[in-house]
């Protein structure tokens, strides 16, 4: 390594010193040059050597003595020469308006000398000027001009500024099948020369003009070409590379090389501070994120690529941010805020098409991607000055003349103002009507994602359905048989009066769990079609507690269970019809899972101004398991009970469903082998906000 170094730095030192030694040997000959024709070509190596050095205030000494000279003796062929040089001296110290007086006289000597050589750089200079000053226009006719000549004389060097000339200005009028034809050719110059710096230039123009036309591929085999070259070791130049690379393989699915690229260019962007790259990456990751439903960490990325976008102002990446903040609210099913990036995401499109249009409108005439061959013709009248003459007044005829051409100017200004104001008014109108039915279109989708989320939700209510109607017809079907078989023995005579008297409890059973089982069915169904609604009112929980502890005495009795009543006189503000069909479930239940000898205690009591109700008992219990399952909605959960009783599943859920419905609570605290209590809590007045 420490050999390359050496190597590259006497290699340096040797070309300055070569070159010095070129300009001190040209100065020496030019001192002992006698006569004046070979004092001004010599003069002009001379220039040039210094030039070629960058050593322009040296170069302008010898330009002013040989301009000098060269007018004495009316050497046309010289005053061209130097004239241009100082031109293109002018044209490095960016004084425009000199560079492109001189690059005219020059081109206008080159001319009458019909010396198509020298016309032919002087073109390609006014262009590389034209274009640099952002007149692609202008510019792109006297590089085209100049081409011809120069591939003809196989002059890389010139041919290398011309093509890239060509290319940048074919990309600014955003011609991109132009633009890549002469980046082509540039690059191909560039690697002759083995010109770094412009084959990478030039890699990196093609992979961005090949990602605007989506052909990503090609995008991606000159970005790599950029990252393979052993000199771009730029950190700034590989992090930009790195997230543009990962954003056209994110184009085609890629996903593990876009997530590889892009991870090494945040890296390496937010290790420098390369915010132009760092903007870039965080808004491919937050895109692969999105794709692949990371949506808290690509709403993070994207959050802070949409900051770093408006605070250097680049509105393409922001363009970007909007479009997929808009995609992320709406896989979030935030469709408000989704709505509101989308508005954003229009206005600014819109104002860069309006720039756009002002850019345009400032040509009089589209801009000619082929060379006119009239673009630089002179006029009739038009006389080429062969000497350069200094004037101290002007005619009245030409002021006259200019007068004339002002007004006209004037005139022109005014028509054109016009028409591009008529034209942005067209514009603007079709835009807004454009932005109104993009507007109408999202509304349609939201309303259309809406439909199909009620569609499902529908679908799965009514797969419930009918799984629950199954289970149930099942036991329906089972009590009912049962009942039907004790109806056809006793008409049959089968059964003796003592059979029967022994029947009739099973019997009894029976009966009251095919009427229980359609009492919730009923209510379940009357739920699920949200007809429910109720109607609060404040009753004594006692009286409740009361009529329905009649309606299971005699079941009971039969199975042997005590009843103990603490409840006392308590009010609380529900629907009462609910609240009852809440007690005969869940004393149904209770009794369900008592064994001969257990004992059934219901209570209430009062707190925090609410009234909460208890029934326990001392059955068989319910395991964990089994606690988890309780209350879900549309569960078919069951089990049987202490004589094999036979349950839905539904009465639970459906208890739970109206206690909610009144602004209640209901929960349940079980052993198994020890017993179970559940719980209802009612409010004991009217709710704030009712």
């Amino acid at each position: 390594m420490r050999r390359i170094i050496t190597l590259i730095i006497f290699l340096s030192v040797s070309i300055g010193y070569s070159q010095t030694n070129d300009v001190d040997s040209l100065a020496l000959e030019l001192a002992y040059q006698t006569q004046d024709t070979l004092k001004i070509e010599t003069s002009i190596k001379l220039i040039k050597s210094l030039y070629d050095i960058n050593d322009y205030d040296r170069a302008l000494k010898y330009i002013i003595e040989s301009e000098k000279l060269s007018n004495n003796i009316k050497y046309n062929k010289g005053i061209a020469e130097i004239t241009y040089y100082k031109a293109l001296i002018y044209a490095k110290k960016d004084d425009y308006i000199n560079a492109v007086s001189g690059y005219e006289k020059s081109k206008a000597l080159f001319f009458q000398l019909k010396d198509t050589l020298g016309v032919a750089k002087v073109n390609n200079s006014i262009g590389l000027i034209e274009i640099k000053r952002g007149n692609y226009g202008k510019g792109l006719q006297f590089s085209l001009a100049a081409i011809k000549e120069l591939e003809k004389r196989h002059l890389v060097h010139d041919l290398q500024l011309a093509y890239s000339n060509l290319a940048d200005a074919y990309y600014n009028i955003n011609a991109y099948d132009k633009a890549i034809e002469f980046y082509l050719k540039a690059l191909d110059v560039q690697e002759q020369l083995n010109d770094i710096k412009g084959t990478n230039r030039s890699n990196s123009q093609l992979a961005e003009l090949y990602s605007f036309k989506k052909e990503h591929r090609k995008a991606i085999e000159y970005y790599e070409k950029v990252l393979a070259n052993k000199e771009t070791s730029n950190d700034s130049v590989r992090g930009s590379i790195y997230s543009k690379l990962g954003g056209e393989y994110l184009m085609f699915n890629d996903y593990d090389n876009a997530a590889d690229y892009l991870v090494r260019g945040l890296r390496l962007n937010r290790r420098g501070r390369y915010k132009d790259g760092l903007l870039s990456a965080l808004n491919n990751l937050g895109d692969l994120n999105l794709q692949q439903g990371k949506l808290i960490l690509a709403e993070k990325q994207l959050l802070e690529a949409g900051d770093i976008a408006k605070n250097i102002d680049n509105k393409t990446e922001l363009l970007k941010h909007y479009k997929l903040m808009k995609s992320l609210d709406s896989t979030k099913e935030r469709f408000d805020r989704a709505f509101a990036w989308q508005r954003q995401y229009y206005d600014l499109k819109n104002k860069l098409n309006i720039n756009e249009v002002k850019i345009d409108s400032e040509n009089d005439s589209p801009v000619k991607l082929e060379l006119d061959p009239d673009f630089d013709k002179p006029t009739v009248d038009e006389k080429i000055e062969t000497t350069p003459k200094i004037e101290i007044t002007e005619s009245k005829d030409k002021l006259n003349k200019f007068k004339l051409i002002f007004y006209a100017l004037l005139a022109a200004l005014a028509i054109v103002s016009t028409f591009l104001v008529l034209i942005y008014l067209k514009r603007n109108t079709n835009m807004k009507y454009t932005q109104e039915l993009e507007e109408k279109n999202i509304k349609i989708e939201l309303q259309n994602v809406a439909f199909q989320e009620q569609t499902k939700h529908l679908e799965n209510v009514n797969n419930v359905k009918d799984k629950l109607f199954s289970i149930v017809s099942h036991d329906l079907k089972d009590s009912l048989s049962s009942i039907n078989g004790f109806i056809d023995l006793l008409k049959d005579g089968s059964l003796s009066r003592e059979e029967f008297d022994n029947l009739i409890p099973e019997l009894s059973e029976n009966a009251n769990n095919a009427s229980l089982l359609l009492f919730n069915l009923l209510n379940w169904s009357k739920s699920q079609m949200q007809s429910l609604e109720p109607k609060p009112s404040l009753f004594d929980v006692q009286e409740v507690f009361e009529d329905k502890v009649k309606l299971v005495e005699q079941r009971m009795e039969n199975k042997g269970i005590t009843l103990t009543d603490h409840s006392l006189r308590d009010f609380a503000y529900a629907d009462r019809s609910m609240f009852e069909i809440v007690v005969q479930n869940l004393l149904a239940n209770a009794l369900k899972f008592c064994k001969s000898g257990d004992t059934i205690t219901i209570s209430n009591h009062i707190s925090n101004g609410s009234c909460i109700v208890s029934i326990a008992d001392t059955g068989v219990g319910i395991s964990k398991q089994n606690l988890e399952k309780l209350f879900k909605n549309n569960s078919s959960f069951t089990t049987v009970g202490t004589n094999n009783e036979k349950g839905t599943g539904l009465g639970l859920s459906i208890c739970k469903e109206l206690i909610e419905l009144n602004n209640g609570k209901i929960w349940v605290e079980s052993t198994l082998g020890v017993g179970s209590t559940f719980y209802v809590q009612l409010p004991k007045s009217r709710p704030n906000g009712d």
